[in-house]
């Protein structure tokens, strides 16, 4: 046991150093279990919480701040500094843990710019389409602005104003401009506002401009463009006394500063924010806020994730829990003949146990606490479970040899036998103990049907364990059903020349129990890393599919309406390949078809596209969009009576084509593209089509080129699908741009440059719109479980081969040892190794992997993989470089066993056991 090396040092620390490999090994295991207990939490944390600030950062403000709004009457507080005077009060009234969240506040008074008519000294206040003005009145925002011209408003006499430079310019107003706001409905009466001033924002960005930037939005007559939404800014005074004319309206908005929020946070800012709607600080008050909405959405995909990610942890874990107990096996292995002798000599299995754990305890808790501490430097809060889980991971790994040697010696004979010339049979504890872990992994799937993974109440141990369960259950019955078949092909290696694949075949078909442990864990690790891989391809092609259907094509560009000519420029740009026009009409109604085409029964409202069939045809085909078009909608030519379409399934149904299938032919209906109707008949059913967003129920498709427009009244497009290869997303936006102002010009019978679109134009790329499916706020996470999952389990399932070839490395020297005496060459040994290990190998990665592709499908909708999806069911998909993959790894496997091997033959000198002399 050591002999006098050391002599100077305690006994513990001296058999701790005799047996330091396995002890470091212990300790290494030891390290990155507690590295990951400890770490992969926070890096969680920090994943989550990154995501609640950028997806709480880029909500509006309408929905982003609590905003209490009410009126004067209401109130019964008409003088607007007396309502600012509540704004700490109101903040301070919130429930916990609201008041310590807001970051920024701001009080206004408000006047219009509904029921609000305008007049003025400006032309741009008077014609058909006047500007749209609020005046307002704002605490505090005098300090975040710099006048121009003119001064700050100063309202004693009459109302005062003061006026962005922007929005001046936009409208003609000037300093001494006088506006006169006119009341509608209750409040009949004027009130003239002076224009003394035009400002600069020190900073536009701030928040406290949301609600007064100048806003472009569309005349009441569909044929007048645009106009504009402005701001007057005065004084509280001066909107105190516009308010006893008009009326006035009063918010106290509130920001939750996303810094200051973690995801820990969520419940209980949802039941503040409940309980604020129930009972708020004042009666008459109104809380206006999406941010429940928003946090309750993120929430949801959070459990999610988490349980995903609690899914891939508990595989690691268990592999790593296997790996620490096939090591300290291994150490008990090696040690048995000095515990035996012990025994002999009187010794006590607790003595035993005693005598082990004093070697451990002063090695094994400071590996556990280097990786504790190491886990510590990751960014991120630590789990409520930590401590719990690190104790686990140092009792686990301090006492796992000292319990093995204890059972061993129990269980231990005195009597030496050639466990490598036996074969096993199981016991009836051992195959009674098989059966309930296999009673245990179906139970589990069945109740993950019931009660999904993700639940408010946190993750369920048992649950999240269940994919472990059905590896092991799979390893348990590969063990019971492949000795049978190799034994079968080892009497087929036997008639061959080279005794090498009998021996190797001979020794695996026996099925020793010395395999079972490193099966077990190889096993799980595979299925581990193989599920990450099928869910990761499976969310990664369901977003392909999202984007090939919203995009259509490379890009998708957006506007107003424009001539029929503007594709055939658009095609003449750089890069661009092919280019098909789309009308696209929103909330047309549906009517059943009658004789005359002037009645019928309605249907409802749909969303109309108008495609030109064979050019998106070309489009789609040049972008590599994986969608068909139906030949309905690329026959030539104009038709008699009602059109082809392709109807969604419920647009079907409405008609009295069916929900599915290709409809019946002659089942149509009547409906509108702008302004004119148009007859179809149902051609095709589909549940999605290039240019519909993936959540539309109630849409039709018409073929462009098959209906019967009249020159007098032409359908003009206003989107337009694209394919091609380094175009330039601004000389798309200019040509688009410049052509539906040529458009709207000449319908106005204005000049180009004084038109204002309805419609800004937008370019959407494939790649863009691909990519924006992955910022959402607990992507980072999903990666990052995804990551973990497939890097920890191929690094695990290495080590799980080594454990293999380790486990059986005593009986395999002596072997090699024997059957070198017998002219077996060094080649011919590592040859033994393969055929003994390709069989292990081949049986863990069929089971694994199978158990891998088989979870998504058992699991099913208890993932919750529709959730990052986009918006479309999560279909199963195994990525082909998968296998490629899997058989790499394989190939490693086997490049590393043999590496292990020679270092094991090395350390035993298996060349001098039987004075062999060097190997060859």
């Amino acid at each position: 046991m050591g002999g006098r090396t050391g002599g100077r040092l305690p006994g513990p620390l001296r058999r701790a150093r005799v047996f330091a490999g396995y002890l470091g090994l212990l300790g290494m295991l030891g390290l990155v279990a507690a590295l990951l207990v400890t770490g992969a939490p926070r890096l969680a944390n920090e994943f989550a919480d990154d995501g609640l600030r950028h997806d709480v950062r880029d909500l509006p403000y309408q929905v982003r701040d609590l905003t209490f709004t009410a009126n004067q009457d209401a109130l019964q507080r008409p003088d607007a500094a007396a309502a600012a005077d509540q704004l700490d009060r109101y903040r301070e009234q919130l429930p916990g843990p609201l008041p310590g969240l807001v970051g920024q506040q701001w009080f206004a008074g408000r006047i219009g710019p509904k029921d609000l008519s305008v007049s003025g000294d400006a032309p741009s206040l008077r014609g058909n389409c006047p500007p749209e003005l609020q005046l307002r009145g704002q605490a505090g925002i005098d300090r975040q602005l710099r006048m121009v011209e003119g001064r700050w408003p100063a309202s004693r006499g009459g109302v005062e104003a003061a006026v962005s430079r922007e929005a001046a310019g936009i409208l003609g107003l000037r300093v001494g401009t006088l506006v006169e706001l006119g009341g509608k409905g209750l409040a009949q009466g004027s009130v003239p506002v002076r224009i003394v001033g035009i400002y600069d924002p020190v900073d536009p960005a701030a928040p406290a401009w949301d609600a007064i930037r100048l806003a472009e939005v569309p005349c009441p007559g569909p044929t007048d463009g645009t106009t504009h939404r402005v701001a007057l800014l005065t004084d509280l005074p001066g909107i105190t006394a516009a308010g006893r004319v008009l009326g006035i309206g009063y918010d106290w908005r509130y920001r939750v500063d996303e810094e200051r929020m973690t995801s820990a946070d969520i419940p209980e800012v949802l039941a503040a924010i409940a309980a604020t709607r129930r009972t708020p600080p004042e009666r008459g008050l109104v809380l206006a806020t999406g941010l429940d909405s928003g946090l309750n959405r993120f929430d949801d995909q959070l459990r999610a994730v988490r349980a995903l990610l609690a899914v891939v942890q508990a595989g690691i874990l268990a592999t790593l829990l296997g790996l620490v107990v096939l090591a300290a096996g291994l150490a008990v292995q090696r040690r048995r003949e000095e515990f035996t002798l012990l025994r002999a000599r009187g010794a006590a299995t607790t003595a035993i146990g005693a005598r082990t754990l004093r070697e451990t305890a002063v090695v094994l808790p400071f590996a556990v606490l280097a990786g504790w501490l190491l886990g510590r430097l990751a960014p991120g809060r630590p789990a409520g479970a930590e401590p719990l889980g690190v104790a686990l991971v140092l009792l686990g790994s301090t006492l796992a040899i000292p319990l093995l040697a204890v059972l061993s010696q129990r269980r231990a004979g005195f009597v030496a036998q050639r466990r490598d010339l036996v074969r096993h049979r199981p016991s009836v504890r051992r195959l009674t103990a098989e059966l309930f872990v296999l009673l245990l992994a179906v139970l589990g799937v069945l109740l993950l049907h019931r009660r999904g993974l993700s639940q408010a109440g946190g993750v369920d141990p048992y649950l999240v364990s269940v994919p472990v369960l059905l590896a092991v259950a799979a390893a348990l019955v590969a063990l019971r059903l492949v000795p049978w078949p190799l034994r079968q092909v080892g009497r087929i290696a036997a008639r061959a020349r080279t005794v090498v694949p009998f021996v190797g075949l001979a020794r695996a078909g026996r099925g020793a129990p010395v395999t079972v442990g490193p099966l077990a864990v190889l096993v799980v690790a595979i299925a581990t890393g193989v599920f990450t891989s099928v869910v990761t391809s499976t969310v990664a092609e369901a977003r392909d599919r999202v984007t090939d259907q919203e995009i259509g094509a490379d890009a998708r560009i957006t506007g107003s309406y424009s001539e029929q000519a503007t594709a055939d420029r658009l095609g003449a740009l750089p890069g661009v390949a092919a280019v098909s026009p789309l009308a696209v009409e929103v909330g047309q109604p549906l009517r059943s078809t009658t004789p005359d085409l002037l009645g019928g029964r309605d249907l409802g409202q749909v969303q109309v596209l108008v495609v030109d069939g064979p050019s998106l045809a070309r489009v789609l085909a040049e972008s590599g969009v994986d969608a068909d078009v139906p030949a309905g909608l690329t026959a030539p030519g104009p038709v008699d009576g009602p059109v082809p379409a392709l109807v969604s399934p419920d647009v079907a149904e409405a008609v009295g084509a069916g929900a599915a299938g290709t409809g019946t032919v002659g089942a149509g209906a009547v409906t509108e593209v702008q302004g004119r109707r148009y007859a179809f008949r149902v051609d095709h059913v589909a549940s999605g089509f290039p240019g519909v967003a993936v959540d539309a129920r109630r849409f039709v498709v018409l073929p462009w080129q098959a209906l019967p427009v009249p020159e007098f009244q032409p359908i003009r497009a206003n989107q337009f699908l694209l394919a091609g290869e380094g175009f330039a997303p601004a000389e798309l936006t200019a040509t688009v741009d410049a052509a539906q102002r040529e458009y709207l010009a000449k319908v106005l019978a204005q000049p180009v440059e004084q038109v204002r679109p309805q419609t800004a134009v937008a370019v959407d790329t494939w790649t863009a719109h691909r990519r924006s499916l992955e910022r959402s706020g607990v992507n980072r996470l999903l990666s990052f479980t995804f990551g973990t999952g497939v890097a920890g389990a191929t690094a695990l399932a290495l080590l799980a081969v080594g454990f293999a070839v380790l486990a059986e490395a005593p009986g395999r020297g002596r072997m090699l040892s024997r059957l070198r005496t017998m002219g077996l060459s060094g080649r011919q040994g590592r040859g033994l190794l393969v055929y003994e290990l390709v069989p292990l190998l081949g049986v863990a990665v069929l089971t694994g992997g199978l158990v891998g592709v088989a979870l998504p499908r058992l699991l099913g909708p208890a993932l919750g993989l529709s959730g990052f999806t986009g918006g479309l069911p999560a279909r199963i998909h195994l990525d082909p470089l998968l296998l490629v993959a899997v058989l790499l790894l394989v190939v490693v496997a086997l490049v590393a066993a043999l590496t292990v091997e020679n270092v094991v033959n090395r350390r035993m000198r298996l060349g001098e056991v039987l004075r062999l002399g060097e190997e060859n």
